[in-house]
């Protein structure tokens, strides 16, 4: 990678556009960047960060702090850089995020960030992206480097190679961490701890649930659960309930054919006296409806007449609706020609004709007299609006005028107080630098505070459940027992009341023994089947109630294994006094930062202000003489309406009076004309109504509408009669039908007896239930063990699969967190970044070796530190003047230097190498010159000027007099009489320089 060109403008302590061409340093190699402190040295090397990656170093997370304070409101801010990767050019153009004044109205408004990259192509510049999500996405690829590893190997930033130096062993790792991407590895720990703590509470959970199968197991069989459950043990006990529930179930078999026979006898005489019943119905129902024949004609006469005066009667009420309603329209006629008349000017007008041709000219000579007012009409009402559109001008006008002389004064007091805030800006700037490092630290431990609270919650929860599903257990077992006694008590009872039937000598209904030594007895209370149900269900909300109990339990222990991982195991008052600590620092800085946003929203604001109350200024001046304007128009066009309005009011007061007269007469004789045309339909309609009506009555028989009255009768009664004869025809066809019937014949006459038959079906039913529901009694039970039996024996398998993979992944998590058997405590992390920090030592060397004439060795120290403290990124540096190994922090400020450079530039191969093997054409390195001697710096610069092999150029920031001295090719930062800054360059020593 090769930097070519950048360019920059208000970005920094650089106001105005800057132009930096890096290939004028090519045949140099090396150049230095020089300048005042203060002056933007690396600013240059902010800028080359902020194009690359959108961030820099100084300013993670803050964008609006890049803008340059020096810029004006119609200033840019811009970065581009034109860079080289694997022989293609690409140019990259950046702007940060910051605010800037509004377009209208006062106050500042944010100017988003915006990014833009495109490559040269047969020497053409095309487009690659022109979002800043996307400019990012397509440099991942092209870079191949990450921020941190950029910053590592391309830009050397003051101090930043020899902390790695001097680093302790997890201040080490956490730099290789973010230049290697191993966060992987301490994730795929962290998951194995966790895996491991989940299968132990996996089988402490397994072996809880054994005991309660066990527990539920006894119950159903009422024997006591042994200490210690084995499979076994539930393999017997199911097949003794197997054996028991066999033969209940042929008892129960024998009883139910016994009963299924005096069921089929019964069935067949309540058939018999059904049909003898049926038959005997009939005959009774035959002979009550033939006696009323003479009635039901009559009502069927009646009936015929009622239906044909219904037909007509419609056409009756049609004439008389007719009739009534000429009546009305002739009324409504006389009304409306009296209120028409009413409206007329004069005496001679009231006798006027009302016939409708003559009112049809009228009501068109009144539309017409409407239609010319409509006009007018709109300029009587504009009138107020008008009057009141004039006042309004004068006092606009007048308003404006105050407005003008307001602004004026306005602007001549806003500088002075720009000023002002100006210089307070500038001391509180330097107060906030920390604050995303605060955040970030108390989001994590508010994170971890939050876990350690639920594991404390979740910790009292698991034991309340270990207690309920205890308590559970217990009830389930009585619930149990209590349904095999009162089982044991009904089988007790039934016994006994068979007994009690018994006859010496005569046959046992049960056994058929006519000898009865025992017979069995019971003094105990009744059990119906009503109790049994209510037991049964009772057990079976306990064993719902035991389920959900220890799913409870199982979830809380799994729960409270995730949060203690994700609180770090450690106490709650420990995570609060660090959160308290960290809170206590966010709040300073996030004051001081407060403070700088407040000042910059002043300073801005009051910029704004000033260049918006010139510009309202000049606003105003033109508002007046638009006033002045708007005040002639609106008197001319209100005395132009007044006189309109005055020549159309005739003999009215207005003329909207004149008007509204005009139309009561249009209305009046509307009305007249349609009051006329009704009466004429109305009376056609009454003829044609009495015609229709004649020939209705002549065709049904009737003589006139009296005669139709007479056969009238009302729906009710209609229907009655209807039903009346409907039934009756019914019946009789029903009655006669059912004695055809072949099922009915040769019948006995006498009722057949159903008793003797009943009761053996009784007694026999009777039989069969009690042994059918001590056979199903058995059935329930035998089926729960057999689910209990088989959850054991596929729980059994699960323990030992889950036995084995406990150990296995117990003894996988130990090793990678650096315990036993790792002999080295080293985690897998560092056992992987170590193999990467050898590398880095090997490369290092190489130059170490030159640069301190072969005394010192860099060396990887993977030993065992103090007090068992975690090892493996230790380094340490072998002086070949006494052959023994001492700590780098031991070395000399010059020596430190040496060996820091050496290690960064061993650090920067490796990862280049494992970036995709990227070539780097350009570096550039930030101060660390000034703690060498003449010679050690002799010898710094000729392991730098190695470097420049291959074409590479070498950027240095330095103060060091010296190395002004051999470096002729510059890069001055000068500081302007302004305060902001501006480049010059230079390849050749200047007159100055010479002499």
């Amino acid at each position: 990678m090769k930097i070519k060109q950048l360019r920059i403008a208000g970005f920094g302590p650089y106001k105005d556009e800057q132009h930096i061409d890096f290939e004028r340093f090519d045949d140099d190699g090396i150049f230095l960047i020089t300048g005042k402190t203060g002056a933007g040295k690396s600013s240059l090397l902010d800028a080359i960060c902020f194009a690359l990656y959108s961030s820099v170093p100084r300013y993670d997370g803050t964008q609006s702090r890049l803008r340059s304070d020096y810029c004006e409101t119609g200033d840019p801010t811009f970065v581009e850089l034109e860079f080289t990767v694997n022989g293609t050019s690409y140019r990259v153009r950046r702007s940060p995020e910051y605010d800037r004044p509004k377009a209208r109205g006062t106050g500042t408004t944010p100017q988003k960030a915006t990014a833009e990259l495109s490559r040269l192509a047969g020497g053409v510049w095309e487009g690659i992206a022109a979002r800043p999500v996307d400019v990012a996405h397509e440099l991942d690829d092209i870079l191949g480097l990450t921020k941190d590893q950029f910053l590592q190997v391309i830009l050397l930033a003051q101090n930043r190679f020899q902390q790695f130096l001097l680093a302790k062993n997890d201040e080490r790792q956490a730099v290789l961490r973010t230049l290697f991407g191993t966060k992987r590895f301490e994730q795929m720990e962290l998951a194995l701890v966790t895996r491991s703590k989940d299968l132990a509470a996996r089988l402490d959970s397994s072996a809880g649930s054994l005991k309660s199968q066990a527990a539920l197991a006894a119950g159903l069989v009422q024997h006591d659960a042994p200490s210690e459950p084995a499979l076994a043990w539930f393999d017997e006990i199911l097949a003794g309930l197997t054996d028991a529930h066999a033969s209940a179930a042929e008892a129960a078999t024998v009883a139910d054919a016994e009963f299924s026979t005096a069921d089929a006898e019964h069935r067949a005489l309540q058939d018999l006296r059904r049909r003898q019943l049926r038959r005997d119905s009939a005959l009774s129902t035959l002979e009550t409806f033939e006696a009323q024949t003479g009635v039901i004609e009559a009502d069927r006469e009646a009936l015929a007449r009622a239906r044909r005066a219904s037909s007509v009667w419609a056409h009756v009420a049609a004439r008389r609706g007719a009739e009534s309603a000429h009546l009305r329209a002739i009324e409504t006629e006389s009304q409306k020609t009296e209120a028409y008349l009413g409206l007329l000017d004069s005496a001679a007008d009231s006798d006027a004709d009302t016939d409708p041709d003559t009112l049809g000219v009228i009501i068109d000579e009144l539309a017409r007299s409407l239609g010319t007012l409509q006009s007018v009409l709109s300029d009587e009402r504009a009138l107020p609006r008008l009057t009141a559109e004039v006042e309004r001008c004068t006092q606009a006008h007048a308003a404006r005028a105050v407005d003008v002389t307001t602004a004026a004064t306005r602007v001549a007091e806003l500088p002075s107080q720009l000023d002002a805030v100006a210089d307070e800006l500038k001391k509180v700037r330097v107060t906030a630098a920390d604050l995303p490092e605060a955040k970030a630290r108390v989001a994590r431990l508010e994170v971890a505070r939050a876990a350690a609270q639920r594991a404390a919650t979740l910790d009292r929860k698991l034991t309340e459940a270990r207690f309920t599903e205890k308590d559970a257990s217990a009830a389930h077992l009585a619930a149990a027992t209590h349904l095999d006694e009162l089982f044991s008590a009904r089988l007790n009872g039934h016994a006994a009341e068979l007994a009690s039937a018994l006859v010496a000598g005569d046959a046992c209904a049960v056994c058929g023994s006519t000898e009865h030594p025992q017979p069995a007895s019971w003094d105990g209370a009744e059990v119906s089947e009503a109790d049994i149900t209510e037991a049964r269900a009772v057990v079976q909300a306990r064993r719902a109630d035991l389920e959900t109990a220890t799913l409870a339990a199982q979830d809380l222990a799994t729960r409270l294994a995730s949060e203690q991982a994700r609180a770090e195991s450690k106490p709650l008052d420990e995570i609060d006094a660090e959160l308290a600590d960290a809170t206590v620092l966010l709040v300073e800085l996030e004051t001081a930062d407060e403070q700088v946003a407040e000042l910059e929203a002043t300073h801005d604001a009051l910029r704004t202000r000033l260049d918006t109350a010139k510009e309202t200024l000049t606003a105003l001046r033109s508002d007046l003489d638009g006033a002045a304007r708007d005040l002639a128009d609106a008197t001319t066009r209100l005395e132009e309406t007044r006189s309109v309005v005055a020549d159309n009011r005739g003999g009215f007061d207005s003329v909207a009076e004149r008007a509204e007269e005009l139309e009561q007469r249009l209305e009046a004789a509307r009305d007249l004309l349609e009051a006329t045309s009704v009466t004429r339909m109305r009376q056609d309609a009454l003829a044609a109504a009495t015609e229709i009506l004649a020939a209705q009555l002549a065709e049904n028989g009737f003589a006139d509408e009296a005669a139709v009255d007479s056969a009238r009768r009302g729906a009710a009664e209609i229907e009655a009669m209807d039903v009346r004869v409907r039934e009756f025809d019914n019946a009789v066809a029903s009655a006669r039908s059912t004695l055809a019937d072949p099922e009915l014949a040769d019948l006995p006459g006498d009722l057949v007896d159903l008793a003797p038959a009943a009761n053996l079906g009784a007694e026999t039913r009777d039989i069969r239930d009690s042994a059918l529901k001590a056979a199903s009694s058995l059935a329930e039970r035998l089926d729960q063990l057999s689910v209990i039996v088989r959850r054991v024996r596929a729980e059994q398998e699960a323990s030992a699969q889950l036995r084995e993979e406990y150990d296995r992944v117990r003894a996988l998590a130990s090793a990678v967190q650096g315990n036993e058997p790792n002999t080295k405590r080293m985690r897998l992390e560092t056992y992987v970044l170590a193999a990467q920090l050898e590398e880095i030592v090997t490369a290092a060397n190489a130059r170490l070796a030159t640069m301190t004439s072969g005394r010192y060795t860099l060396q990887h120290d993977d030993s065992v530190q103090y007090r068992n403290t975690r090892s493996g990124l230790g380094l340490a540096i072998l002086d070949e003047h006494t052959g023994r190994a001492r700590p780098t922090h031991s070395l000399s400020g010059g020596e430190t230097f040496l060996a820091s450079l050496a290690l960064a530039l061993g650090l920067a191969e490796v990862v280049t190498n494992q970036a995709g093997g990227i070539t780097l054409d350009t570096l550039f390195i930030d101060e660390g010159f000034g703690s060498l001697d003449g010679d050690t710096l002799e010898i710094a610069m000729s392991t730098l000027d190695s470097l420049r092999s291959g074409g590479r150029t070498i950027g240095l920031i330095s103060h060091v007099d010296a190395m002004k001295e051999q470096i002729h090719a510059k890069l001055r930062i000068e500081v302007t009489d302004s305060g902001a800054s501006r480049v010059a360059m230079s390849t050749a020593p200047t007159q100055l320089e010479l002499a």
